[in-house]
């Protein structure tokens, strides 16, 4: 594990320099000092010592290595799940709520330190749909300081504000574009290897860590704890988190190098089918439609020989046995959806609850819907009436109101249509082409659930930034080659 970590932030090849030693050893040692306190049996440090190592090890990482920060704050966001499982085994005890799940949150808020140190940014022309943003999430945060307690509020913010803090941080690291480029392409393919391993170890062996975790947080919606009965969430907290992590790898993929590409490929097609998560499979089929559309005729070429070369590894595995018989339970589904229960409860929601959602003119506000309402006062720590919601349509102006909403979907509107301009003039880029086509496959995947939150709003605003970042790197370029030549003239 420690290797493929070191590959995923680095990205190096051949032999490391000096100064890429010093940016990955920090990463490293932070995992090795976790592999160790977890073979020791060490829960109780373990679950007070990686949260605090972590801000230490990020916070280095933001100041010296902007990029390879990303990196490692997505690792976090892999891993931490499955640290924490593996903390409460070691204690042989389920802890309902654990401080190694505050890692990867808190660790990714640091780049907020970016919103004070380039404010400036914020009233140019790039900066102003972060503006909009900011301004609708505020208004929704002073809404849920009455509504829902300054806990539950203040928690549910940190989710919907660190994603377009990762793409801010993106924005303002512009000269560092290309490093920017190569890290989240090196963290998805490795993340995908790894996942994708112990996706397939997870449900054909079902680990002991795992079964208490599901037992303990009484998560049904995940299968049955048992060998080849699980919906696949390998490292990751549910299944939908990780299919999200899964569709971004599987995008990011074909604009990588690898040779370890085909073999992270496999795996992560695997566990990705084996997550049964049908949203996302469709939010992929959308993304290879737009790669297809948005390149050149060898691209295509090579996207259509990539995806025969996949299907062919992974086919013999998942049309046979046991796992077969998942598959096609679940395929039925798409296309008998009178039996699809889930499809029905969603439906029925739909129709109960939208009259409620599209007009409540002042909002909710922030901790009104989702894990945070454990933390609103009167629920004791239990999901509340609204823990789960199935709609990113009505959630959103649900609990930013329409004041909240208005400001926020204009600023990703914009945002939206700026990117789509800038990808039109890097057509050759074929990481700009994953980051637009990725984009648009989270964006049609919100009638289901709000993906611009979380996970799927981390990889939104990542895709969309790298993007704008590109167009801004390549105009930079430009002037300081016009610049060079003009001297040289």
């Amino acid at each position: 594990m420690a290797s493929l970590l070191q590959a995923g932030v680095t990205g190096a090849r051949g032999l490391v320099s000096a100064p890429e030693r010093s940016e990955w050893m920090p990463p490293a040692l932070l995992w090795l000092i976790t592999i160790v306190l977890i073979i020791g049996h060490q829960g109780a440090a373990l679950t007070y010592g990686f949260p605090a190592l972590a801000v230490l090890v990020g916070a280095w990482l933001y100041f010296r290595s902007p990029a390879r920060y990303l990196g490692f704050t997505w690792w976090l966001w892999f891993l931490s799940p499955e640290v924490r499982r593996l903390a409460d085994w070691s204690k042989n005890a389920y802890t309902p709520t654990s401080l190694i799940q505050v890692a990867p949150l808190a660790v990714t808020m640091i780049c907020g330190l970016s919103l004070v140190r380039y404010y400036p940014i914020l009233a140019q022309r790039r900066g102003l749909p972060v503006l909009l943003i900011l301004f609708g999430l505020a208004y929704a945060l002073l809404i849920g300081f009455v509504s829902a307690g300054p806990l539950a509020a203040l928690y549910d913010l940190a989710n919907w504000l660190y994603p377009i803090l990762i793409g801010f941080h993106i924005l303002v690291n512009t000269r560092d574009y290309p490093a920017f480029r190569d890290t989240i392409v090196n963290t998805f393919i490795w993340g995908m290897l790894a996942m994708g391993v112990y996706g397939a170890v997870q449900f054909f062996i079902m680990p002991p860590w795992d079964v208490l975790w599901m037992l303990g947080a009484q998560m049904s919606s995940q299968g049955d704890p048992v060998p080849m009965g699980v919906r696949v969430f390998s490292t990751m907290n549910s299944s939908g988190p990780f299919a999200l992590a899964m569709l971004g790898a599987m995008v990011f993929v074909l604009a990588a190098q690898h040779k370890v590409r085909w073999i992270a490929g496999a795996f992560g097609f695997i566990a990705f089918a084996l997550s049964l998560v049908r949203s996302t499979w469709g939010g992929w089929v959308i993304a290879l439609v737009m790669l297809l559309v948005k390149s050149d005729n060898k691209v295509r070429v090579r996207i259509i020989v990539s995806g025969v070369l996949l299907v062919g590894l992974c086919v013999p595995l998942l049309a046979f046995g046991p796992v077969a018989d998942r598959m096609q339970t679940r395929l039925q589904t798409i296309t008998n959806l009178d039996n699809d229960r889930s499809y029905q409860a969603r439906n029925e929601f739909f129709a109960d609850f939208a009259q409620t959602a599209f007009t409540d003119v002042a909002g909710e506000g922030m901790g009104a819907t989702g894990t945070s309402t454990k933390l609103s006062s009167g629920n004791d720590g239990q999901l509340g009436q609204y823990g789960n919601f199935d709609s990113g349509v009505m959630n959103i102006p649900f609990v930013l109101g329409w004041p909240g909403t208005l400001l926020y979907l204009s600023g990703i509107g914009w945002l939206v249509m700026r990117a789509i301009f800038a990808s039109f003039k890097l057509g050759d880029d074929k990481f700009v082409a994953s980051c637009l086509s990725l984009s648009v496959a989270i964006l049609a995947m919100i009638v289901f659930t709000n993906t611009l939150v979380g996970t799927g709003g981390a990889l939104l605003f990542m895709s969309l930034f790298s993007i704008l970042s590109a167009a801004h790197y390549q105009k930079q370029h430009r002037r300081s080659q016009a610049v060079l030549h003009g001297e040289t003239d």
